[in-house]
């Protein structure tokens, strides 16, 4: 004992703790640590059981005074939460603080903390203990609305006065790659549209900034008085935005006014809808000319479409010449001719009078880059159909041509495609009654690589026998259908075939 004690005052002097009487360094208070954890506690301040509450409907949890916030388990903010709920922490100097696994169905969740404080004179006290929170159910006032009958505050009304849902399909995609739905307190598809709820103005102001800026549209806007308190002076209002999205598709034949193709650079009033995005892209299959109408200026001179996809026919084609340029005829303020597209005379026939009749139909298309003869196509057979249009009754019959070809067709197309696009909750658009639609929806992004870059792609995790989404993942990465194709050594150009 002596050797010890001698070695010990070598080094650093000890002294004898007053209460154990064990040899400790000299501090402050004198005592060991263990004496001094029994004569003070500085965790007797802070609580070690605590509630939360936490939405089940909108998975979000309460931090006082009045926000609900989103976090996942053992995240940094579901931490955050945990530490501003424990009164009395403020007094102590945190030191460390982490989570202690638990089962994700406990609604239990366990912290612990290391705390130091000065206590008895000066000396330092470090502590490490356990705050274990229980996760009580309460639903917020915002999920409590939406339960209510008006709990909505602001409405956005989509409209489009079309034949098909394809402008729908692109709006639908749009909407899940920006996001614009997170805000939305519910969705309901309505006869030709969709209806966004929301609970602020400011939020449905929002979404119609974001459709005005991504679709050719126009809105209008009013309000409607719930209730007025004469006391307080506020007033409960409901504002409603009214959206029409342009009534014309891809693939459509519009005919435009002679003033609207004049401003357009001359192109013939006949024309194709090429895609809609921002703006109406318009191409002349006569000319091969291209131009684009701004949502202002159809709005000022409005035209509808005169054929729409659901009167496609197929055509077979028999015999395709295309036409040199110096053949073609230029007149000074023509507008852009594109370059993608190479213009030809086109013989072709029915499909369902292939073998019965030998009479061919001439047409002038600007498909000649992708037909050649025994091809299928589709297109309108403008001389058989009965069009009611101011402005198709007003064109010279030497200008109307007989066919106007769209696309080319692929008979035996494969249906079993190894990428899928999300959909947004439920089944908006009702896809049962629409699958026709949405199938040429899916074909018009196999076949434009420009159409589809705008749109989030997800790789299947196995081809399905039939067209059925996955299981969706919030996390789940996008991914280019030429990414796709690439890894599945499979030629983009022969992959509708």
């Amino acid at each position: 004992m002596e050797y010890v004690t001698f070695n010990q005052t070598q080094g650093k002097p000890r002294i004898l703790c007053c209460k154990c009487g064990v040899p400790i360094e000299p501090n402050a208070a004198n005592m060991c640590i263990g004496c001094i954890r029994t004569q003070v506690d500085i965790t007797e301040e802070i609580p070690k059981q605590v509630t939360l509450q936490f939405c089940r409907n909108c998975e979000r949890y309460f931090e006082p005074p009045s926000e609900w916030i989103s976090c996942a388990l053992e995240s940094r903010e579901l931490l955050t939460i945990c530490l501003n709920r424990l009164k009395g922490l403020n007094k102590v100097k945190l030191i460390d603080a982490g989570f202690i696994w638990t089962e994700p169905h406990s609604k239990r969740i366990k912290v612990k903390l290391t705390v130091q404080a000065e206590v008895m004179g000066g000396a330092i006290l470090q502590q490490v203990f356990v705050v274990e929170y229980t996760i009580a159910n309460q639903m917020c006032n915002d999920c409590h609305r939406s339960e209510a009958q008006d709990y909505w505050k602001a409405l956005v009304q989509v409209r489009q006065k079309a034949e098909n849902k394809k402008t729908f399909f692109y709006l639908e995609q749009l909407i899940l790659k920006h996001k614009a739905h997170d805000n939305t307190i519910g969705i309901k598809p309505t006869h030709g549209g969709l209806d966004f709820f929301y609970s602020t103005e400011a939020n449905a102001r929002k979404m119609v900034d974001f459709l005005t800026a991504l679709l050719p549209c126009r809105y209008q806007h009013s309000k409607r008085l719930i209730s007025h308190d004469i006391h307080s002076n506020t007033y409960h209002n409901k504002f409603t935005y009214s959206v029409e999205i342009v009534p014309v598709s891809k693939d459509s034949v519009v005919c435009l006014s002679k003033k609207t193709a004049n401003q357009l650079g001359g192109i013939n009033s006949l024309c194709v809808v090429n895609r809609v995005t921002s703006a109406i892209h318009l191409i002349d299959p006569s000319s091969a000319q291209i131009a684009e109408v701004t949502s202002t200026n159809f709005w000022r001179d409005p035209f509808n479409a005169v054929c729409n996809p659901k009167q496609l026919t197929e055509f077979i084609v028999m015999n395709v010449e295309p036409i040199m340029d110096k053949d073609r005829r230029y007149f000074p303020g023509q507008g852009t001719v594109s370059n993608k597209h190479v213009l030809a005379d086109i013989w072709v026939v029915k499909a369902s009078d292939l073998g019965i009749t030998e009479t061919t139909i001439h047409t002038r298309s600007h498909l000649g880059h992708l037909l050649k003869p025994g091809d299928s196509a589709l297109g309108y057979a403008i001389g058989d159909s009965n069009i009611n249009d101011d402005n198709f009754e007003k064109l010279s019959p030497e200008f109307v041509p007989d066919v106007i070809l769209v696309k080319k067709h692929y008979p035996e197309r494969r249906r079993h495609r190894i990428w899928r696009l999300k959909h947004l909750q439920g089944d908006p658009f009702n896809l049962g009654e629409t699958q026709r639609d949405y199938d040429e929806f899916m074909d018009d992004l196999e076949e434009d690589r420009e159409y589809r870059q705008t749109v989030n792609i997800y790789k299947k995790s196995k081809v399905l026998p039939v067209d059925v989404d996955d299981m969706e993942d919030p996390n789940e990465p996008c991914i280019t259908l030429e990414e796709m194709l690439d890894d599945l050594n499979i030629d983009e150009d022969n992959m509708s075939s």
